[in-house]
């Protein structure tokens, strides 16, 4: 059995709550304003030699801009990659604030703009640097792993970084080499990766307000209205939701099983703003939401992300105009978190997890 890091205390998991009751989301548009600020956000882009970088959880409405203007929608790995071999003068990160720091930590000759950088991560926050760092000190002789939903200061204490999209693939390389491991900051993530790997982690105890909002309850009587779908889970989601499903992995993963399994029916458990690139790539296919509720289940986010629903037109369209919503990172700490980044990114190349830009 692995060794828990320690649970987030219980003053740190209300904090996390109250800022995700606390967020505003983007602003409903009609479709006449929606046209206008999308012209606005075209002509932006060019004028500055920007790329946009949209995660699979936004609007659709940005996922599609993305797209049009040549730039990317994928998962943090794909955006990482993307962004570094980008040869924009500017990168607009439409997604949440690590995101955007991964951006700058690699690109820091480029400006990197956010349309709010007040979109966090309940990962990022669960996992505090200096309580993080504290915990570490405890164990000299392991390898520091941190999911890549953290802060610059968490990746500077880190050897290495992985993304849900190549973490078994790390985790198994350091096994290999063996190293032990402890792991941050996604409680069930790091429980998936040590029963595919076999290696035993100390587990730092955080969790995502979205995965972690799935029960087994609702998703095994949805499954019994809908027995001809295929379960598909994020890893970030409780054991007994992975036990349940059909396809467990990343949001790629999750968008492949889609796109190449033959069922036409799937119930999804990860945040619904995956449903347009699962659309787009498998329009035939009928996909269901996951239930984040149980018999006494309480909905925080109710399967998707209150931080990313604050990205949208709007504020793109002023960031983009002002310039404002820039990522700084101090430059010491950019420098020891890159080397964590840069390793993820050279490891992943190498094992073909992440594609070359065209």
């Amino acid at each position: 059995m692995s060794s828990l890091a320690k649970t987030v205390p219980l003053e740190l998991l209300g904090r996390i709550d109250k800022l995700a009751q606390s967020t505003q989301p983007a602003m409903s548009l009609d479709d006449e304003e929606k046209a206008t600020l999308t012209a606005k956000i075209k002509r932006l882009l060019k004028e500055k030699n920007a790329q946009m970088i949209a995660h699979y959880y936004v609007s659709d409405d940005l996922q599609a801009l993305a797209e049009e203007t040549g730039g990317k929608v994928a998962d943090s790995l794909e955006m990482a990659n993307f962004g570094a071999q980008s040869d924009a003068d500017m990168l607009v990160v439409c997604g949440v604030r690590f995101m955007g720091e991964t951006a700058k930590m690699l690109s820091p000759e480029k400006t990197v703009l956010m349309p709010d950088l007040n979109a966090t991560c309940s990962l990022d926050e669960s996992c505090p640097p200096k309580a993080f760092a504290e915990f570490c000190a405890q164990y000299p002789d392991h390898k520091v792993v941190v999911y890549a939903n953290t802060s610059v200061e968490v990746k500077a204490l880190a050897d290495w970084v992985v993304t849900s999209g190549n973490a078994l693939e790390i985790v198994t390389h350091l096994k290999e080499q063996g190293e032990k491991i402890i792991w941050a900051p996604d409680r069930h993530l790091g429980h998936w990766i040590e029963k595919e790997t076999g290696v035993e982690m100390i587990r730092w105890q955080g969790h995502c307000i979205v995965h972690d909002e799935f029960q087994t309850y609702g998703l095994m009587e949805l499954a019994k209205e809908h027995p001809d779908a295929k379960i598909i889970v994020h890893p970030e989601s409780p054991a007994e939701v992975v036990d349940l499903a059909d396809v467990v992995g990343s949001t790629r993963v999750m968008i492949e099983a889609v796109q190449n399994l033959p069922d036409q029916k799937f119930i999804v458990a990860t945040d619904y703003g995956i449903f347009y690139k699962m659309q787009q790539l498998a329009p035939e296919k009928q996909l269901i939401v996951a239930p984040t509720g149980g018999k006494a289940g309480s909905c925080i986010s109710c399967a998707h992300c209150p931080w990313m629903a604050m990205n949208g037109l709007q504020n793109l369209a002023d960031c983009l105009e002002n310039e404002t919503g820039e990522i700084v990172i101090e430059e010491s700490i950019r420098l020891k978190a890159l080397q964590s980044v840069e390793r993820m990114l050279t490891f992943s190349r190498e094992k073909g997890l992440v594609k070359t830009n065209p």
